[in-house]
Formats: structure tokens, sequence, C-alpha cells
């Protein structure tokens, strides 16, 4: 339910040398100062005009204001009871469409009202309960295969029944407590609605933002390649990180703008904008991604001539570019321009072109081969494009201003998924096949449990042990130990700032302030960073206690005591219960990434042979690599949190992730040329043969890992190119070079794919 705060990497580190002495370390210093205080302030900059800063602000004034008006009447109990069906139906206003958002908090309103007057009624007994605890728990925990929001509104649901269980109440009070709660959330639907109408673009507006600020760190860690010395390994592992991210921004923009009917017709500029800006930002990403070479042989020919470090400069200085226009579609400025930019992209052309095969400046002979002065050459040319990419962007803002933005031609729907909420899905998942199943098992048992223990000692609070194996225990195994650890450091450390805080503040007014601060970091993190959510959480939780008079330093440690209880239990729940060890459906996932490949490969292939380029089709394929690679990279990093004899073949999985990332981009490399030069792309005849035994070798590798009896060892083999007549011509020289490098990812990946044990 709380989720991580990124802090916003700018531009290099820049140190001025003196030759005072002494004066140097003050000039260093000085400069470091100020760069350090220009990120704090850009930080802080980027999460206050971040979307989850602005939920928070929403969810925190939606919860606090019933509360705080009704106790000026005496009515704080009712306050906060409403307070609580406001906070049920923020849970299920997660980000995307708002006929969804608005759908979602209806429903949730009509669920937890019949919750709470469910669980009212059974608390006349602890077995009437502890079958409900059951039975709710498994019910709602099964959400999950409806999707996220779903699992949203079933979260709701089950904090509705964990707070009251504990409550007996006659059954006026009941219904008196389920009507507050309905009150409660249609106040805040109201409110979020309300919002919508004023600013209806502002949510899809930050949400773009994010995922254009995410393409920024991945540029620069691509960027990180041509560092002298790097960890290359490091490096590709947060490359791999850095997708993930990117790819989920994806999704999520895709959600808010492809199913906003608003945008989709396009009667705005501010519409037809948020279209085109997100199209070529996508565009833009696959640039990113085809620069991708064997950068251990760059390394190895180029390091002393210094022309990878001016690589390395000018795409930092691309991803600040990329930077900016995150930041203009934050706060509605027009992105500024680097004007030194052209210069010196022209410097490195001119400074690869004065390297020859024959000889460098220096004199030495034989240094460079071709091919390494040819990879150099595509990589300017690629970082060219990216330019005039990132221009075109920006000119968006003033075509925007003019009213001169013409509309999208994209079909929308073909790069949409749609949500069947069936019946039938939930019955055809009551196996022990089914990944949900097992999860809602687990949940239901945990959660029983929990209860018949904090039943069992007058210190132990009921609710809190299961509010805790409630937001900790996921379908994953690695996904529940990060949360576990998570939760405990939150709540010790957050115990302790509580304390420090009610030690020390004695003033009412000092303590409400900080008590609405820690709520605003609370909702702000609470889908962003899990840990720093709970930090939050706890200070708050400890200063309305002591409103209330509750008392807080026996609270503090009975709720030390709670979450490590509730926290062994999940992770016993996850490791022992019928877990799900990643492993199991790995295998899937590396034929479906495989598949993702050979038909992006196939598509921008037959362009070198006379089909023309379709921009749909491609266009969703490409977005099926994306999915099936960040799916890949998702699956790897969980297996990798998991136990050590549960990793399975994890080091020729690694190495099948990189053939896999080296292979798309290979593919993006030869589409983008494609498009680009299709009108003028000589005679490649010589090179289908090699094409179709690539297709082949992937055929084979997908047989492979679905462990098939059919596989035919004759066709993984690596094919020469027929000799050619020797030509000056740019693409003579690079698209058979690229073919054959796409044959020899094509075999790697069949040999990795034999090692491979799950």
């Amino acid at each position: 339910m709380f989720t991580l705060f990124f802090v916003r990497k700018t531009q290099p580190r820049m140190v001025f040398s003196c030759i005072f002495g002494k004066h140097h370390f003050e000039i260093s210093d000085t400069i470091m100062s100020t760069n350090s205080i220009y990120k704090t302030s850009n930080t802080i900059k980027s999460f206050v005009l971040s979307p989850h800063f602005g939920d928070g602000l929403r969810i925190t004034f939606g919860v606090v204001l019933p509360s705080l008006l009704l106790a000026q009447f005496d009515l704080l109990k009712t306050g906060i009871n409403i307070s609580l069906g406001a906070l049920c139906a923020s849970i299920a206003d997660t980000p995307g469409p708002i006929t969804h958002r608005r759908n979602a908090m209806f429903f949730t309103i009509g669920l937890v009202t019949i919750v709470s007057l469910i669980t009212g009624l059974a608390t006349i007994s602890v077995f009437v309960t502890a079958l409900l605890i059951g039975g709710l728990s498994f019910l709602f925990s099964m959400s999950y295969i409806y999707g996220n929001r779903a699992s949203s509104i079933g979260v709701a649901a089950l904090l509705v029944m964990i707070l009251g269980i504990d409550d007996i109440r006659p059954l006026s009070e009941i219904v008196m407590y389920s009507l507050f709660i309905t009150l409660g959330g249609i106040w805040y639907t109201a409110l979020s609605l309300s919002l919508y109408k004023i600013m209806p673009y502002r949510l899809a507006t930050l949400s773009l933002a994010e995922c254009v600020m995410e393409i920024a760190d991945f540029m620069k860690i691509k960027a990180g390649f041509y560092h002298a010395g790097m960890d290359y390994d490091e490096n590709y592992k947060k490359l791999i990180e850095a997708q993930i991210t990117v790819n989920e921004r994806l999704d999520a923009v895709r959600e808010q703008l492809f199913k906003s009917r608003e945008i989709v017709r396009e009667n705005t500029q501010e519409g037809r904008f948020l279209l085109v800006v997100f199209v070529d930002m996508v565009d833009l990403y696959e640039q990113i991604i085809s620069t991708f070479y064997n950068y251990q042989k760059l390394h190895k020919q180029f390091d002393h001539t210094g022309i990878l470090t001016d690589f390395e400069v000018i795409l930092t200085l691309l991803s600040q570019q990329i930077e900016e226009i995150a930041f203009s579609l934050k706060d509605g400025t027009k992105p500024n321009f680097d004007l030194s930019l052209p210069r010196k992209i022209q410097e490195l052309k001119l400074a690869i072109e004065a390297l020859s095969p024959e000889g460098d400046t220096i004199g030495e002979s034989a240094i460079f081969s071709s091919t390494g002065l040819q990879a150099l050459k595509n990589i300017e040319v690629n970082v060219e494009n990216i330019y005039l990419r990132i221009k075109k962007i920006k000119g968006y803002f003033k075509e925007k201003q003019l009213k001169k933005l013409g509309r999208n031609e994209i079909k929308i729907n073909s790069f949409t998924s749609h949500q069947e909420y069936e019946l039938d899905t939930f019955f055809e998942n009551l196996n022990l096949k089914s990944e949900n199943f097992r999860h809602a098992l687990r949940v239901s048992g945990m959660m029983l449990i929990g209860f018949i223990i904090a039943q069992s000692f007058n210190f132990l609070h009921s609710n809190w042990i299961l509010l805790t194996i409630m937001v900790i225990m996921k379908p994953a195994y690695s996904l529940t130990k990060e949360r576990n650890l998570d939760r405990l450091i939150g709540t010790v450390s957050g115990a302790f700032i509580g304390m420090m805080i009610l030690n020390y503040v004695t003033n009412d007014y000092w303590l409400f302030g900080i008590l609405l601060f820690c709520m605003l970091g609370t909702y702000s993190f609470q889908r962003k960073t899990y840990l720093v959510s709970v930090v939050f959480m706890t200070p708050f939780i400890l200063i309305l206690f002591d409103f209330l008079g509750m008392g807080s330093r026996a609270l503090m440690i009975e709720r030390v005591y709670d979450t490590i209880i509730g926290g062994g239990l999940a992770f016993i729940g996850s490791y022992v219960l019928l877990p799900n060890w990643e492993h199991e459906k790995l295998r899937k996932t590396l034929g479906e990434m495989l598949e993702a490949n050979l038909a992006y490969y196939h598509q921008v292939a037959q362009m070198y042979f006379g089909e023309k380029y379709d921009r749909v089709p491609y266009k969703i394929i490409r977005k099926e690599v994306f999915v099936r690679s960040a799916n890949l990279a998702s699956g790897f990093q969980r297996m990798f949190s998991e136990p050590k004899h549960k990793q399975l073949s994890i080091n020729e999985v690694h190495k099948f992730s990189v053939l896999n990332h080296l292979m798309s981009s290979y593919v993006a490399t030869l589409a983008l040329y494609a498009k680009e030069h299709f009108e003028t792309l000589p005679d490649f005849e010589e090179l289908k043969q090699i094409a179709q035994n690539t297709e082949n070798m992937m055929n084979e590798a997908i047989k492979i890992i679905e462990q098939s009896e059919f596989v035919t060892k004759e066709n993984i083999q690596i094919l020469k190119l027929k000799a050619t007549t020797e030509t000056d011509e740019e693409s003579k020289i690079v698209i058979p070079e690229q073919f054959m490098n796409l044959q020899k990812v094509a075999f790697d990946i069949c040999k990795i794919s034999e090692r491979i044990r799950l």
C-alpha cells in the first residue's frame, strides 16, 4: 500500500583547479557546496511537483478535514469514523483514467460499508470473528487476479475489517458507524472528482513528467558505459533496474492518456500536446536503447584518445535536456535549450573524422580498426538523432502556445489492454497452480494465526498484528521480504522519532503541525517508498494517540512488538506455506522474451527486403519488447532476492537477459536506420539467408526453453556472409555488420538457453 523516494541526479560535478595552493581546495569545496545545494533544491522541486506529493496533499486534506471540523463540536469520534471512510476511498483512488478511478471509489464505498456492518455483527463471538477474518482475508486477497486497482479495493475492505474486530458495539452504533464510513467515502470521492474537473490534465501531465524524468535517468546510466574504468556489470544492473522503472512509467502514462476520453478526442491543444510529447518520448527511448555496443572493445581502442569521455559528457548534457522537459511539464514553463550542444556534437564529429585506420594525430599506425571507427560514427549519428528528437519535443511547447498542434493519427486502442472482471476468472484460479490462490491461502492462514496469538496475550493488539500481515504479505517471496525489512526498520526508526518529538515538543499547536506534516509524508510516499512512508506513519500515530489521551510510550513498545510478530508471521508464511518461487514461472517469461524479440527482428528485417514500414504494427511489437524486457528483468531481480538454493541457473538467466537486451538494441538500431533511409536503401538480397538463419536460431531457442523434443541442432550455426565488393557506401558497411551481430547474438542465446535449468 505504501511505496520509493527517488533522488534525481543532476549535472556532473565540476571542480576547477587553482594554482594558488590551499585556495584550490577552497574553490573546489565552494563549487561542490554550490552543486550540492543545486541538486538538493532540484530534488525538492522535483518531489513537490510530483504526482506523489499531489496525492499526499489531497488525501491528507480529505482525511483530516472531517475530524478537524467535527472536533469543534465535540464530535471527534464521529469525525474519525468519517475520516476512516475517506481513507478507504483514497486507497482505491490510484492513478489512471478518471472513469476507472470514479468507479473504483464508488465500489469501494459500497464494499467497505457492507464489511463494516458484517464485522460489527461478528464481534458478538470470538469464533465468528475468527471465521470472518479467515474468509474475508482469502476473498479479498484473491482480488489480485483482477489487477492492481481491484487489489487496492480489497486492501480497503480488509482495513475496515481489521480496525473493527476489537470494537464491540450495540446494533444502533454499528449501523451509525457504517453510515459515517459511507459519508467519509462519499466526501473524499466528491473532493477527488472536483479536483479533476478543475484540473483535468494535471495528473496526466505529472505522470508524463515522471516518465520523462526516468528516461533521462536511463540515458545517464547509458552515458556511464563511456566512462573509463567503469564496472560494466554494475552499470548494466543499474540499467536493467532503470528499464523496469521506465516501462512501469510508460504503462502508467499509456493508461492515463489513451483511456481518458478528454485526451483521446484531442479537442484541446493540451490533450494533443500530451499525446504528441508521449509518442515522441517513446521513440526517443527507442533511440537511447539502440546506443548499445561492445563497450569493452571501444575502451580498449579509444580510451587514450579521450573521445569516449566526450561521448559521456554530451550524452549527460542530453539527459539534462530531457530533464528540462520534465520540469517544464511539471511547472508549465517552456524548457530552456543548451545552445552549446550543436557545437559540441559538431566538434565530436570532427574528432571522430580525425581518427583513421592508418594512424591517429600522434602518428602511431594501425591503432584503430575500421569496425571500431564505424561504431563511433554510428554512435555519433544516433547522438545527433537524439538531439534532434529532443529539439522537436521542445518545439511542441512553443506550438502549444501558438495553438498549431495537429491531431495525432495513432490508433489508440491498439496500445491499451482491458481488464475483464468476470466471475469465471475467479473460479478458474481456485487451484494450487494459481499463484494468487496460494497467496490468498497464505494471507488467510497467517491472519488467522495472528488473531489467535493476539487473543492469547492481553498486551498485544490484534488489529496492528493483522494490519502488519496485510500490508507486508505479497504474492512474491522477494516482495514480502523487502516489505518486512522496510516495516521493521520504519517502525523502530519512526517510534524513536515520535518519542523524541513528544519529549521535546509540548506546544499543542506545534504538535498538531508536526502531525499534519507526518500525515502528508505518509500519504505522499505510500505509493513511492514504503520505508519512508512507515517512518512518517509511526510518529503520526503516536502523536495522534497522545492527543486522544491514550498514552504514547507504552504504545510505542506495543507497536514494535506487534510489528515484529506480524512481520515474523508474514515471513514464515511466505517461506513455508505454499510459497511462490520465481524459478517456477521464469521459463514462461524467458519464452515470452524470445517471442517478442523474434517478432521485433522479423518486422524490422523485412524492411530491408522490400516490405514497407507500417507504423502501428511496428510500434505494437516494439511495446511488447519493452514490456517483456521489463518482465524478465523484474523476474531476475525477484529471484536474486530469494534464498540461494532457490536461485536456479541465476548466472545463466543473467547472461540470457543481457543477450536479449543486446538483441533488442541491435534491432532498434536497424529499425531507426531503415525508417530514416527507407527510400534510399540499397539491395540487401545477400543478407536474406543471414536474416532467415537468425530467425531459425531464435525459434530453436524458444523450443529449448520450452523443453521441446523437436529441437533441430543443425539450425544452430553461424553462416558466413558471402564476400562482397569493397565499397565506401555507409549502409553497405553498417547494415551487414548489424545483421551479422544479430546472428551471433541469436547463436549465443541458443547456447545459453541450453545451460538454463529451471
